[in-house]
Order: C-alpha cells, then sequence, then structure tokens
C-alpha cells in the first residue's frame, strides 16, 4: 500500500486522521518508527500493528506527540495570572485545556486560578486523545527535572511520592477531569470560558486549524478567550470571529 492508504487503513483502526497533520512532517515521523521498528513497507508495520499491542500503543504515543513542561513559555502565562483571569475570573467558571498531554498543562492552570478563588469554583475539564497520557495526567506523578520551572510559590502543591519523584497535591488532581477527546473528530465542550490549547496546532495543516478555530469559537461562551502557542499566532483571527486582546490571546466576537 502507499502512504495515503495507509493513513487511511489508520483511521478505520484508530479514529485519528493523520491527513490532517502536515504531510511531510508526518511522513517523515512515521517512515521513521517504521525503520525502527524493522519493517520495510507500509503493509508490514499494518500487519504488525494489528497484531502486537505493545507496538500499536507505542505507535499512537508516539504520533500524537506529546511534548509538554509546567510553565511552557513562561511570560505567556504571567499574561494569563496578571492581565487576562483578572477580567474573567468568576464563580463557576468553565475552564478547558485542550490536548493536555500528560497533564502539566492544565495543572499549572490550576495553580494560577487558585490565585483567584478556590478551585472547587470552577470547572476545569482538561482533554487528550491518548489514553496512556491521560491516566499519567490523573495520577499527578512527575519527576524532580520537571519541576525545574515550577515558580516557588507553587511548589506548595507537590510533595514528596518517591526519590526521583513529586506527586501534584490531591486538592489540584480533584478539581481537574481529565476525558480523552480528539479535536478532530469529536463534539466540543460548550460554553467554555476559557480555552487553553497550545504547542499543538502546529502539527495540524492548514484545513484542520481552520476547522478547529471554528469549533472553538462555538465552544466559547459570549467573551470567552482562547489562549495558544508560542508559534501559534492567528494571522487572520477576525476570519474566526476573534480579535487579539494580546499576543497569542483572543476574545470571542459577536458575528
Amino acid at each position: 500500500m502507499n502512504y495515503d492508504e495507509f493513513l487511511l487503513k489508520i483511521f478505520n483502526l484508530t479514529g485519528i486522521d493523520l491527513s490532517l497533520y502536515k504531510e511531510k512532517q508526518m511522513k517523515r515521523r512515521i517512515d521513521s518508527f517504521i525503520a525502527n521498528n524493522n519493517c520495510q513497507s507500509y503493509d508490514i508495520f499494518y500487519d504488525r500493528l494489528t497484531k502486537d499491542t505493545k507496538v500499536y500503543k507505542e505507535f499512537l504515543k508516539y504520533i500524537t506527540i506529546n511534548v509538554t513542561e509546567f510553565f511552557r513559555n513562561f511570560d505567556q502565562w504571567m499574561i494569563l495570572k496578571n492581565e487576562i483571569l483578572p477580567k474573567i475570573i468568576k464563580k463557576n467558571m468553565r475552564i478547558w485545556s485542550a490536548a493536555c498531554s500528560t497533564g502539566e498543562e492544565a495543572y499549572s492552570l490550576a495553580m494560577i486560578i487558585s490565585n483567584f478563588i478556590d478551585l472547587n469554583q470552577v470547572n476545569i475539564i482538561a482533554t487528550d486523545i491518548d489514553d496512556v497520557v491521560l491516566e499519567k495526567a490523573k495520577k499527578g506523578i512527575y519527576s524532580n527535572k520537571s519541576l525545574e520551572k515550577v515558580p516557588k510559590e507553587y511548589l506548595k502543591y507537590f510533595s514528596c511520592y518517591n526519590e526521583n519523584n513529586y506527586i501534584i497535591s490531591e486538592e489540584l488532581r480533584k478539581n481537574i477531569v481529565f476525558k480523552k477527546h480528539n479535536l478532530l473528530l469529536d463534539k466540543f465542550p460548550e460554553n467554555i470560558d476559557l480555552i487553553v490549547c497550545r504547542n499543538v496546532l502546529i502539527y495540524f495543516n492548514d484545513k484542520a486549524k481552520e476547522e478547529i478555530y471554528k469549533k472553538f469559537y462555538s465552544s466559547l461562551s459570549t467573551e470567552g478567550i482562547l489562549f495558544v502557542g508560542s508559534t501559534e499566532q492567528i494571522i487572520f483571527p477576525f476570519k474566526y470571529n476573534f480579535t487579539p486582546v494580546k499576543t497569542f490571546f483572543y476574545k470571542k466576537m459577536s458575528k
């Protein structure tokens, strides 16, 4: 089979439409994975995927590109804390960390929100397509090294788990609902006041990004805010009925 036929089979097998990712980048990643597993063609590799559960899980984890850290691009988080949240924070606020990976972003969000309001009074949803990373996120266990960029004021939310790892406090873990969600296929949550989706859309092609922006618009509450990553500025935000309020922050406009 050729590459396009392989993508179709992967879609039928996993529900993940890899044709909506940037082709050169995704094909390079897939070809590299196949070569590292000593397979000489897409046919041979696909046959192995359907028979080897371990390889199947490794492949899913590999293609969903899980790269994250606490307070990634720290200055942007400080803009959220000092300039965005004070204007929109409220009781029963609905917040969505989309494509949350192993949870660092969702927990960073919760730590910052705790400066303004009791976490019991807000609703934080965190989603990802990968079951494996969601399980890690729910457990909230992270290595010593991963805490290096956490501000001192938030270290109170971590306690020693074992010699090399720390665990997030129950206060944070119990107030975040982690769910499986496919940005390309699944229905988006509704009436969200703040969507945080960072360093993910860069991997999608233009067609997929346009569709996701439209869905984000519909997902947001009347004056909701979309917070994107440092390489993901929306070039023509008005096309999707967003107006920039700060670099990487976009407010929903009424149509």
